[in-house]
C-alpha cells in the first residue's frame, strides 16, 4: 500500500499486522507499545492478526482472521492474501508489520535474518523446501531493492546483515534506539523490592539466583543455561539456584534438569507483570541464545544492575560491553567457555562494580525512546 501524503494533524487509520500475539513476547509488546504511542497522538490503530491471547487494548479494533491450513507458510500465505482487500474497506491509511511479509509500508525488524540463517546451516537442498522458499519470499519483499517498505531496525548486527545479503538501500533503512521500560531501572526501593522476592521464593541471603528471562525458551539458549548450571562445582551448584521465566512449553527443560541432576534448584514460571522484583532480586541474568535480533531483556538487566551474562549473537550484548555489566561470550559459542564465564561470575569480586555499571549507564544514556521515535517515522512519512 503506497503511504499517501498526510498533514501533521490528520487523522489516519494504521495497520498493525503480526501473525500471533501472546502476552509477555517481546515483539508483542513493542507491537503493543507503538501502536499506543500513534494512538497517543490522535490515530485510529487496527490490529490484524491470525490468533490473540490475553486482554484486548481499550480503544483499538483487534481483527483475528482464523485461517486453517495444515503449514504455517500457507496459513501465513492465506493470512496475507487476505489483508489487502480488508485494508482498502476499511479505509487504512498506512501498514506497519511485525512479521515479514509483502505490501508493508514498514517493517519493524524484530526477527533475525532467515537467508543469513539458511545460508550458515543448511545445505541447498534444504533450503529449497516449499516452507523456506515462502519465507525467503516473504524477506525479500521486505528487504529486497525492489521493495519500497520502509525498515525500522533495532540491532547494528541485524543492519550488517541484511545489507550483505539483500544490499538494501541505506534510505529504507532506520535505526531505532532502545525502548527500555524505564521501570526496570534500580531504584530507591531495590533492596526492599530484593528481599521480597528472596522471602517470596525461599532463596537465602548466601544463595545465588540465577535468572533466564524470556520466552522461546530454546531459542534463548536455556539448555545451555542448564548445562552450565549443572556443571558448577559442587559447593557453587548447592549455593545456587535458577528460575526461568517465560510463556512456553517448559517440559523438556525440567526433563533435562532431571537428568542433570539440577531439578531440586530448578523451577520455570510462566510469564508474568512483576519482573522488576526479579531483576532486583537475582544475582545474574543468565542469556546464552542461540540467535537473537536484539534482547531488550539484557538491556532491562543492565539498568536494574543485574550482571549479566550473554552470547555474542544477541544484537545487545554490545550493551554488555559498552558498559562493563558482565561477560559476553565469543562465537563461535563454546559450551566450556559459558561454564567457565558462569563460575566467574558467581565468585567475582567484581559483582558489585558490575551492577554499578550498568545503573550508571542506564542513567547517563538513552535506552528508552524507541516507540516515540518508530512513531515519528510511520506518522510524518
Amino acid at each position: 500500500m503506497d503511504c499517501a501524503a498526510e498533514t501533521d494533524d490528520a487523522r489516519m487509520k494504521l495497520a498493525f499486522v503480526l501473525f500471533k500475539y501472546f502476552p509477555f513476547g517481546g515483539l508483542q509488546r513493542d507491537m503493543l507499545q507503538i501502536a499506543g504511542t500513534c494512538q497517543a497522538r490522535g490515530h485510529e490503530i487496527h490490529i490484524y492478526t491470525l490468533s490473540w491471547e490475553g486482554e484486548r487494548p481499550e480503544g483499538m479494533a483487534v481483527h483475528v482472521l482464523p485461517v486453517k491450513r495444515w503449514s504455517n507458510h500457507e496459513k501465513y500465505r492465506v493470512f496475507q492474501q487476505s489483508l489487502a482487500p480488508l485494508f482498502e474497506e476499511q479505509g487504512i491509511d498506512r501498514v506497519v508489520g511485525f512479521n515479514k511479509m509483502p505490501g508493508l509500508d514498514f517493517y519493524y525488524a524484530a526477527d533475525p535474518c532467515l537467508k543469513d540463517k539458511l545460508y550458515r546451516e543448511r545445505n541447498v537442498l534444504v533450503r529449497s523446501l516449499p516452507r523456506y522458499r515462502h519465507f525467503l519470499s516473504y524477506e525479500e519483499a521486505v528487504f529486497g531493492r525492489d521493495s519500497r517498505t520502509e525498515i525500522l531496525l533495532i540491532s547494528r548486527r541485524q543492519y550488517l546483515i541484511y545489507k550483505k545479503y539483500y544490499d538494501t538501500q541505506e534510505a529504507r533503512l532506520h535505526m531505532l534506539p532502545p525502548g527500555i521500560d524505564m521501570s526496570r531501572m534500580a531504584g530507591s526501593d531495590a533492596p526492599e523490592m530484593r528481599s521480597d522476592l528472596r522471602r517470596e521464593f525461599r532463596v537465602a541471603n548466601d544463595e545465588h539466583l540465577i535468572l533466564c528471562i524470556g520466552s522461546g525458551f530454546r531459542t534463548k539458549g536455556l539448555d545451555r543455561s542448564i548445562l552450565a548450571f549443572a556443571s558448577l562445582p559442587e559447593d557453587l551448584r548447592l549455593k545456587t539456584r535458577m528460575i526461568a521465566i517465560g510463556s512456553d512449553n517448559g517440559e523438556p527443560f525440567n526433563r533435562l534438569a532431571r537428568q542433570q541432576g539440577v531439578a531440586e534448584r530448578f523451577q520455570i514460571l510462566r510469564g508474568r507483570d512483576d519482573i522488576p522484583r526479579f531483576l532486583q532480586g537475582g544475582d545474574l541474568l543468565l542469556h546464552p541464545a542461540y540467535y537473537e535480533n536484539s534482547g531488550m531483556v539484557i538491556l532491562e538487566a543492565i539498568i536494574a544492575g543485574l550482571p549479566t551474562l550473554v552470547t555474542d549473537v544477541c544484537g545487545y550484548a554490545y550493551y554488555v560491553k559498552e558498559a562493563d555489566a558482565g561477560i559476553v561470550v565469543p562465537e563461535p559459542f563454546s559450551q566450556d567457555v559459558l561454564n567457565r564465564s558462569l563460575v566467574e561470575m558467581l565468585t567475582s569480586g567484581r559483582r558489585a562494580a558490575w551492577r554499578e555499571n550498568g545503573i550508571r549507564y542506564g542513567r547517563s544514556h538513552d535506552l528508552y525512546s524507541m516507540t516515540e521515535y518508530a512513531a515519528d517515522l510511520i506518522l510524518d512519512s
